[in-house]
């Protein structure tokens, strides 16, 4: 009985990492495919909490997207097979590259006043 327990939880277990190896090449695909249409990118990986983990992604135009995974370490393997560069942080040199446009500088200065609803 106790062996039948034990080859079940192998089975579940192996289900597992079939399924989060496959997401994270699926990912890897996804990065890829931005990086290729950006010229390159870099990444940086943020932990989520429960939800998992964002992986930043900066073109080398200065064009950036992100992807959540489900966790952190399935974005980390993801962002390996992918081939970019990873950053610990997002600040200095890397968060430099970032090109902001009029969307995201009228949303940021929105958020700072407190949104759409103050607007004249």
């Amino acid at each position: 009985m106790a062996e039948t327990a034990e080859a079940e939880t192998q089975q579940v277990d192996g289900r597992r990492a079939a399924r989060a190896e496959r997401r994270a090449a699926r990912l890897a695909k996804q990065i890829g495919a931005f990086a290729k249409a950006h010229g390159g990118a870099e990444g940086q990986v943020a932990y989520l909490g429960q939800m998992g983990a964002r992986i930043v992604l900066v073109g080398e135009d200065g064009d950036w997207g992100d992807l959540v995974a489900p966790s952190y370490e399935i974005a980390e393997s993801a962002a390996r097979k992918s081939g970019i560069t990873l950053h610990e942080a997002f600040d200095g040199e890397f968060a430099a590259k970032v090109r902001t446009g009029p969307y995201e500088w009228s949303r940021m200065a929105g958020i700072q006043v407190g949104g759409p609803s103050n607007a004249a």
